[in-house]
């Protein structure tokens, strides 16, 4: 199983400005449509190790972060690479939709 990171105020910077690009899941306990997605989030995670890192952000526990991004509504999936944001989706998607939306940093 690949590993997703939890990601934080701390930690979040180090980990977008890393060596791959990284796909940040912002997400709640609470949220239907984020859980309903999690599972694609995790098999992909698997399918791209060693390609592209993940990460996933509580908006409950880190609203800076939203804050900084924009978050508004979750699910909200948000590409980097490099440190800069390439694309953002927010709401729930197929599997097939998300691995396409990761396809474009790589």
């Amino acid at each position: 199983m690949a590993n997703i990171i939890t990601g934080t105020s701390e930690n979040f910077n180090e980990v977008i400005n890393g060596d791959l690009p990284v796909l940040v899941d912002f997400w709640a306990t609470w949220c239907g449509p984020c859980r309903m997605i999690a599972p694609f989030v995790e098999q992909l995670a698997d399918e791209y190790e060693g390609k592209v890192a993940f990460m996933k952000v509580n908006v409950d526990e880190e609203p800076a972060l939203c804050e900084k991004y924009r978050v508004s509504s979750i699910p909200n999936l948000v590409l980097f690479k490099d440190g800069d944001v390439v694309d953002q989706s927010a709401g729930a998607r197929p599997k097939a939709q998300l691995a396409a939306f990761i396809e474009q940093v790589l």
